[in-house]
């Protein structure tokens, strides 16, 4: 009789599964169609007025560094997804044994590190690749990202696996949208403000999103752009 019960027990828990993961399938992401309407808007008139930026930004990375122009990331996005983040190349090519090395040799920048996932002075980046980050325009190829559906235009900014678990139970909130080209972080202060603020600003976009804050986010995306003080 236990077997049985133990059975019909397991069959419940596999259907409850299957359930959650259906529900999870057919989520729609934070906006639904008019947030994807606006991204696809943006994201074209932006690559044909970028078009000659995006041209010229990988030659120039290939005459002053050599080796590929774009760099290819396994970010986390809508529902837990991974997919594919495209940036130009900022850093060297052995960014991973530069920055291990650092931070094994530097106490202070591994603090750093860990609590922010940024450093003030990295030694991973190149000359031309920190005035790419500083004008932001290592972020262009997102572009596509946003076309492909991988991102938005607007939302949290998209996070490595690892990263995630820093958001706690705030993850949910994350989870429940594309990851954006900017964001609340990106108007408001940026690399100026801790990882904690970071994510109460993502939770809050995503629970008092509206198309009109959306607006009102891109058009404030270029002044803050401008503040190259606040960037990395």
């Amino acid at each position: 009789m236990s077997n049985v019960i133990e059975s019909n027990l397991r069959q419940c828990d596999e259907l409850a599964v299957i359930d959650d993961d259906a529900r999870s399938e057919s989520r729609q992401p934070l906006g639904g169609w008019a947030k994807r309407l606006l991204d696809l808007m943006v994201a074209s008139t932006a690559l044909i007025l970028a078009g000659p930026i995006l041209v010229l930004i990988p030659l120039l990375i290939k005459a002053t560094t050599g080796g590929p122009a774009l760099f290819v990331h396994r970010r986390i996005g809508f529902n837990g997804k991974a997919f594919d983040c495209y940036k130009f190349r900022t850093m060297v090519p052995n960014a991973e044994e530069v920055l291990e090395r650092h931070l094994s040799c530097n106490p202070q920048a591994a603090q750093e590190w860990a609590a922010n996932q940024k450093l003030s002075c990295d030694p991973r980046i190149l000359f031309f690749g920190k005035m790419l980050r500083k004008s932001s325009l290592d972020e262009l190829p997102q572009l596509f990202n946003i076309l492909r559906g991988d991102m938005s235009c607007v939302g949290p900014r998209p996070v490595v696996a690892d990263e995630l678990q820093r958001y706690g139970a705030a993850s949910h909130e994350y989870l429940k949208t594309r990851p954006g080209l900017t964001g609340l972080w990106q108007i408001n202060g940026r690399n100026t403000t801790e990882y904690s603020h970071r994510v109460l600003l993502d939770t809050q976009y995503v629970r008092t999103w509206s198309l009109r804050r959306d607006l009102s986010i891109l058009m404030r995306t270029i002044p803050a752009m401008m503040k190259f003080d606040q960037t990395s």
